[in-house]
Parts: structure tokens; C-alpha cells; sequence
């Protein structure tokens, strides 16, 4: 399949990014203790769910996430759509499991995960694509696995031409807790819970989390 001019961009735009992105965002998750709740309560679900116990983490970036869910004991892989942000994970991380990806296109069988891990992983994507990857969620999920998407809340398409430091190309799209939880409903994913908080410092929008599951019929 031929590479969208978007897409390109996007994976450009990281891999320009990526040694900066890990120096300047490798302990975020130290100063944010209900993202790391949310995260802890995400893979406890998968293992209380009895099935697969693997999580997929979607659009991993360098690793910190993979990394986070190993260390609370969960099995976790990343896949993400730069080569630059893999390989700066795989340097970080190199006990985990790292490969170049596309969630719209997985190549993971059917109804492999107990999990997916969907961090900030969509923001890029106009609404098609995101269809496509909420559809490549429910088939590599087995019945009765989780989804934890986390995203940007709002209700607007921001572009941004510098990112950590760096010129980049990048359109982000905010968009609010129902918008995403009818596309999942679409794609036969069932919404568990729902948070959206406060930015903290150096965010610009409320930061959203939908809990998901695909039914076991």
C-alpha cells in the first residue's frame, strides 16, 4: 500500500525528534500519579480478564510506557510508526520487545492481546485512519481483552511546525470523550470507564482516557 504524504510526515517528523523526545519526556510519568493509576488499573484488567495476558503497546514512541508496564509485572511489546523512536527504545530498553509498525495495518495475528495500550498514539490521525486502527484493535484483541486510549480532549485540529526543539510537520486532533468512545462502539468496542483531567504544566488541553473491551460474543 502506497504511503500517504501525511503519514510520511509524520514518521519523519519523529524520527527528527526522537533523541530529544526521550531527553526531555523519559521520567514525565514520575510527576503524573493518576496517568501512572490509570495505567497500573489498565493492566490489572487485562490479568483479571483471564485471557491473553500480552499488551501491545501502539504507537510506543522510545519505550517509557513498555517500559512502565513491564516494571508492574505486566508482558509488553511496542510498536511504533518511526524507525527513529524505535531505535532510541530499543537503546533505552534493550530487555523489551520493539518493532516499526503501523496500527492501521498490524502484523499481529487475529485475537493475539489481552491488551491494548493506545498512548497519544492517535492524535495525528484524521478520521479515517482512526477508524482503521480502532478496526485493528478489536481483531488483534482476544474476546474479553482491554483498550486504554489515552488523548488529547477537545474539539479543534492544532498544526505544529516546531516539537521539541526540532521543525516539524504534525497536525493534532483534539477530540472529546464521546466522538472517540461512538468510534470504538463502531469498530465492537465497549466502553468500561472514562477520565479526563486537568493539563498539567507544559499541557495545553485536558488530557482524556477511555477504558474499552471487546465483548466475549
Amino acid at each position: 500500500m502506497t504511503e500517504t504524504a501525511r503519514v510520511t510526515a509524520v514518521r519523519r517528523s519523529y524520527d527528527t525528534v526522537a533523541a530529544d523526545y526521550e531527553r526531555l519526556l523519559a521520567d514525565q510519568l514520575d510527576a503524573v500519579p493518576l496517568d501512572r493509576a490509570v495505567i497500573a488499573g489498565f493492566a490489572e484488567e487485562v490479568e483479571r480478564a483471564g485471557g491473553p495476558r500480552t499488551i501491545g503497546d501502539l504507537g510506543c514512541g522510545t519505550g517509557r510506557v513498555t517500559s512502565r508496564l513491564r516494571s508492574i509485572g505486566a508482558e509488553a511489546f511496542g510498536v511504533d510508526l518511526s524507525p527513529g523512536m524505535i531505535a532510541v527504545a530499543r537503546a533505552t530498553h534493550p530487555g523489551l520487545r520493539f518493532e516499526v509498525g503501523s496500527t492501521t495495518a498490524l502484523d499481529l495475528p487475529d485475537a493475539s492481546l489481552g491488551g491494548v495500550l493506545s498512548r497519544y498514539a492517535t492524535v495525528h490521525m484524521p478520521e479515517d485512519e482512526l477508524v482503521a486502527s480502532f478496526a485493528e484493535f478489536h481483531r488483534v484483541l482476544a474476546p474479553g481483552g482491554r483498550l486504554l486510549l489515552a488523548f488529547e480532549a477537545g474539539d479543534e485540529r492544532v498544526r505544529l511546525e516546531r516539537a521539541y526543539g526540532h521543525e516539524v510537520t504534525l497536525d493534532v486532533y483534539r477530540r472529546s470523550p464521546d466522538r472517540l468512545a461512538g468510534l470504538l462502539a463502531a469498530a465492537g468496542l465497549v466502553e468500561s470507564a472514562r477520565l479526563v483531567r486537568e493539563p498539567e504544566p507544559g499541557e495545553k488541553t485536558p488530557q482524556g482516557f477511555l477504558l474499552a473491551r471487546k465483548p466475549h460474543d
